[in-house]
């Protein structure tokens, strides 16, 4: 055989024969997300929702819970002057005065507030006219509901501990 016979060959490989040969966008190549990447969005849809809820909180019930916590050390303030005085002091909502609704106290009491920081904000004592706050270090167990809107706090003392938030499920009257 001479030169001009062509030899015979067979390609094992054509181009375009295999998919490791692709490019990212070519339409045969296999499209997804790997298992990572779907738990990282999974967590950070999860911390951007937590992070909402927490933003959402009803600005009603903040203001309501600093009443509670500036009321509560204001009557352990006057708690603690009148044993040292020896004096007897109270604590009176003024509800009935609608121009301007607030708190008294009434005895040997120096430089307290007599209003809310917030606007209808309202108290009442339970089963009183007036919280007594001593001079006597043990004083019987009372409750003050506060409301602002549609919403209630009660602050309670059982008469030997400090006044502080009560539980929702502890709002009957003593």
């Amino acid at each position: 055989m001479g030169k001009s016979a062509a030899r015979a060959t067979t390609l094992k490989s054509v181009p375009g024969n295999s998919l490791s040969g692709l490019g990212a966008k070519h339409p045969l190549r296999e499209a997804g997300f790997t298992l990572i990447e779907l738990l990282l969005v999974v967590a950070l849809i999860a911390i951007a929702s937590g992070l909402a809820s927490l933003a959402l909180r009803d600005p009603a019930a903040n203001q309501l819970e600093n009443e509670a916590a500036r009321l509560s050390a204001l009557l352990e303030s006057a708690r603690a002057q009148s044993r040292a005085s020896g004096v007897a002091v109270r604590w009176q909502a003024q509800s009935d005065d609608k121009d301007a609704p607030g708190f008294q106290f009434i005895g040997a009491v120096q430089d307290m507030p007599a209003g809310w920081l917030t606007d209808g904000v309202s108290a009442e004592v339970v089963g009183a006219k007036a919280v007594v706050l001593g001079p006597e270090p043990l004083i019987g167990a009372q409750r003050i509901v506060l409301h602002l809107g549609n919403r209630n706090l009660v602050l309670a003392t059982d008469g030997l501990g400090p006044f502080a938030v009560a539980d929702s499920d502890t709002e009957a009257s003593p």
